[in-house]
């Protein structure tokens, strides 16, 4: 068969199957088509079975395949990494004692997802996630919240897929502290070295001063 024969079959059936995309539609990973009511299902069955289903993988070889990587650097030039935050939130109430946050920031395009890893393994239960909320501006925010009970050695980690990266970013969690008593000691850290640079400061003072000094005996 012509490539413009080709074509032409793939740009009929593509309007076929978006008049009916709630019905049906191909699936390139699965290679065939698949039906998402009774309707659909008949007509997948249909298309698998005749000709259409091997038109169908063969222009995804040649097209979608071959143009992959074209697709995916013009995605990436135009995307905007996210800023990713990892925090420990306070909990209202629950059967977890603790509660963490992974939120990511100032994003495009939309389409990002959010999971969480303990111990190299994803956890698929605690943990709720917003949707992609718009800022308003061109950029996205999402939060991820993980309940979970904490032990002794463990290695809890965020991990973020988005276009503007090319290959899955994690986040890792250092429990050694909750962030409010990081910032506390932070805080406290920066008055202390203040504190002793303003007492140099005064003793170097006076010393001068006492040097210029002319002492007159009693």
């Amino acid at each position: 068969m012509s490539l413009q024969k080709l074509l032409c079959y793939h740009l009929i059936w593509t309007l076929a199957a978006f008049l009916v995309v709630e019905s049906a539609n191909f699936d390139s990973t699965l290679g065939r088509f698949v039906g998402f009511n009774e309707f659909g299902m008949k007509l997948a069955e249909s298309w698998n079975r005749g000709p259409l289903v091997h038109k169908e993988r063969a222009v995804v070889d040649w097209y979608c395949k071959g143009n992959a990587q074209v697709f995916d650097s013009a995605i990436c030039e135009k995307s905007v990494k996210p800023q990713v935050k990892l925090s420990s939130v306070t909990q209202a109430g629950g059967n977890h004692p603790a509660v963490l946050m992974c939120s990511a920031y100032e994003f495009y395009p939309p389409h990002i997802k959010v999971s969480w890893l303990r111990d190299g393994k994803l956890m698929t239960s605690e943990v709720t996630s917003t949707m992609e909320m718009a800022d308003g501006d061109w950029y996205y925010q999402i939060h991820s919240e993980l309940e979970y009970t904490p032990k002794s050695g463990e290695k809890i980690s965020c991990v973020v897929e988005h276009a503007s990266f090319h290959k899955p970013m994690i986040y890792d969690w250092d429990p050694s502290l909750p962030e409010s008593e990081r910032n506390k000691i932070a805080i406290g850290s920066s008055g202390l070295v203040l504190g002793i640079i303003i007492a140099a400061a005064g003793l170097i003072y006076y010393k001068k001063k006492s040097t210029g000094r002319i002492l007159v005996p009693h």
